[in-house]
């Protein structure tokens, strides 16, 4: 995440990766060409970011196959092909697998840029998401058993003599845990609690 945004081009074709470096270079992008497919897999690390522009028709490694393979990798950088006429069912495909956009041959210049334009801006709120995923859950991993007992009876609406009986602890006590888990998450109310709480359920979902 700590990296420069970076459009990374995958194209067998020389001269459109040249071109393409040359375009995007001259307004200030950083940019990264790759010759296949196989090429890219091999420089490719999770620390990546901004986006990558790919020929969607390569020798050996299509950018299909490509897209499939960063699936696998949980690649989250966004994707837009290059398609020809007669490859729009593929693009249509790559579409459904994820792919942010897709441009057609011949392209305007402009309006590839501001297509990877979208799709840096969408990279840097997805890594913001993430980032601000993982600061809640080291927030969660902050807490100890009991104040995570607490935290599971306060958010099911136990009441605090009840959640005390529960722990064989005072009602006191349970306020005290109460507040240190509602300081470590950074709420001020129960229905911040439950939001907070809810949000961490979705995070975990989705990683299962």
């Amino acid at each position: 995440m700590t990296n420069k945004p970076t459009i990374f081009i995958i194209d067998d074709d020389e001269g459109i990766r040249d071109g393409l470096t040359m375009l995007l270079e001259s307004i200030g992008q950083a940019c990264c060409s790759f010759d296949s497919a196989t090429s890219f897999l091999k420089a490719y690390n999770d620390n990546m970011s901004g986006c990558i522009v790919l020929d969607i028709r390569m020798p050996k490694m299509s950018g299909l196959e490509l897209q499939r393979k960063l699936n696998e990798l949980k690649c989250l950088l966004p994707m837009i092909f290059i398609t020809g006429h007669g490859d729009i069912p593929m693009a249509v495909e790559a579409m459904r697998l994820g792919a942010l956009d897709f441009v057609r041959k011949p392209f305007n210049e402009q309006d590839l840029i501001d297509r990877i334009n979208e799709a840096l801006e969408f990279d840097e709120k997805r890594n913001d998401e993430v980032i601000s995923e993982l600061n809640l859950k080291n927030k969660f991993e902050s807490l100890s058993k009991r104040e995570l007992d607490v935290l599971e009876r306060v958010t099911s609406g136990v009441m605090n003599k009840v959640i005390a009986a529960e722990l064989g602890i005072s009602e006191r006590t349970v306020e005290v845990h109460r507040s240190h888990v509602m300081d470590k998450l950074g709420v001020k109310t129960l229905a911040e609690l439950v939001r907070v709480k809810v949000k961490l359920e979705a995070i975990e979902s989705a990683v299962l």
